[in-house]
């Protein structure tokens, strides 16, 4: 059955192999399950529903990945994009987090329905890989930034906005322990080493008194507070018709999720040897038809958007080449779906140094940019720098694609062929006229 479903033979690989792939990209990944439901809790989701639609999410959309397209992409909600999710559209915008599903979930419409009419294949092929690369890299110093002000490494100040904190706090030291225990487990290549880092730094905790451990009654019903908790007409503001705020919002999640999606996906396909002779990636199309399904199954479940995760990488590293190593991740996922309330008594001070980490990793992106082409360089570097400064991923982007349909115009180099550009830079410019 598995050799049919998969063609194990024809991509030279056993069960054994894809097992063993599957174990290790879960291992890699398996932090999103602590440090997701604390990043969504912020913006007043209950912490152990998140982290139960975090482990039913990334099962079901690994799953399908893994059937659909019969790539070892695995799939779980998106740093960056939860991000996004608590601190620009809940805190930010000030929209209730049932509201901000409902925008998830909106977005996931308009995924699908552009994915069905090869519109996002348009838009892939109309940017540079450079800006992909930016936003990456741009969202990787967002997440490390929130992290290191979550350690209280990072505070702020009013002579120079922001300063260094009292690293000799107990909280803070024990951040900075945990950074570099995770950052040495990682050095030495141990799988599952942010996970590792996250649970020794949280006992640690405990142990010294710096955070209590009151777990709560294991209750099916109590961890399904946040399924089908979305509002999908407040998202739409039916009273008040579609507001700019929604086309935003459904901008960045597009523009976030599909960069991160084609960013994971050329880094695995190459790594597994996938690429054609001409740069194409076959069955593209299901790829992003399954991502598209699985951002409507995260916002039913209760979290932010659904992507693909470049761990997925770690688990070709070890052989995997099919769609049954990602089938792995989500039998995985789904198995920790029942130690997910324990999730509630991870205290922020041993989730920091994981963000930070994470936003380290993302920085890999940016070997992509050719920092010596003004042309690319300069919206790269903007898209980085204004990410994080303005505390907003929506503003990097819109700096980004103008600043670069520009300098293509300013250069000679605009073709009738790059309409979508211009039209995209359009928009971003009347965003930020109407938010003046």
């Amino acid at each position: 059955m598995l050799q049919r479903l998969f063609d194990l033979r024809g991509h030279n690989t056993t069960v054994r192999t894809e097992v063993i792939a599957g174990l290790t990209t879960f291992l890699t990944m398996a932090y999103i399950v602590v440090v997701n439901p604390l990043i969504l809790g912020a913006a007043g989701l209950p912490i152990a529903g998140v982290a139960v639609a975090t482990c039913v999410s990334s099962g079901f959309a690994s799953i399908l990945m893994g059937l659909l397209s019969n790539y070892p992409l695995a799939l779980a909600p998106g740093m960056g994009l939860n991000a996004y999710f608590t601190y620009t559209v809940v805190k930010g915008m000030g929209l209730p987090w049932q509201t901000a599903l409902g925008c998830v979930f909106i977005s996931g419409v308009a995924f699908l329905l552009l994915t069905l009419a090869g519109v996002r294949r348009l838009i892939i092929r109309a940017l540079p890989r450079s800006l992909f690369a930016a936003v990456g890299g741009g969202i990787g110093i967002f997440i490390a930034f929130i992290g290191l002000r979550d350690a209280g490494i990072i505070v702020p100040d009013q002579g120079t906005v922001v300063g260094l904190g009292k690293l000799t706090a107990p909280t803070t030291a024990l951040s900075v322990l945990g950074l570099l225990l995770i950052a040495a487990l990682q050095a030495r290549a141990v799988k599952g080493a942010m996970l590792i880092g996250i649970l020794v730094t949280a006992a640690l905790a405990w142990v010294l008194g710096l955070s209590h451990f009151a777990p709560a009654a294991y209750s099916f019903g109590d961890l399904g507070s946040t399924a089908f908790k979305l509002d999908i007409p407040a998202a739409l503001n039916l009273r008040g018709g579609v507001g700019l705020s929604l086309v935003e919002i459904v901008f960045v999640f597009l523009f976030v999720d599909m960069f991160d999606n084609i960013g994971t996906l050329v880094a695995v396909t190459k790594r597994a040897g996938f690429v054609g002779p001409d740069g194409s990636v076959p069955r593209m199309n299901r790829i992003l038809l399954a991502d598209s399904i699985s951002m409507l199954f995260g916002a039913l479940a209760g979290t932010s958007p659904v992507t693909s995760y470049i761990e997925s990488a770690s688990g070709v590293a070890v052989g995997g080449r099919t769609g049954l190593t990602s089938v792995i991740v989500g039998i995985l996922f789904l198995g920790t779906l029942f130690f997910a309330p324990l999730v509630q008594a991870i205290p922020a001070m041993a989730t920091a140094p994981a963000l930070i980490l994470v936003g380290a990793l993302m920085m890999g992106a940016l070997t992509e940019v050719e920092w010596a082409n003004p042309s690319e360089a300069i919206p790269a570097f903007l898209t980085v720098i204004v990410i994080p400064l303005s505390y907003s991923i929506a503003n990097g982007l819109a700096f980004g694609i103008t600043s670069y349909a520009v300098l293509k115009l300013v250069r000679g180099q605009g073709r009738p062929g790059d309409w979508l550009v211009y039209l995209l830079a359009a928009l971003c410019v009347a965003r930020f006229i109407y938010l003046a």
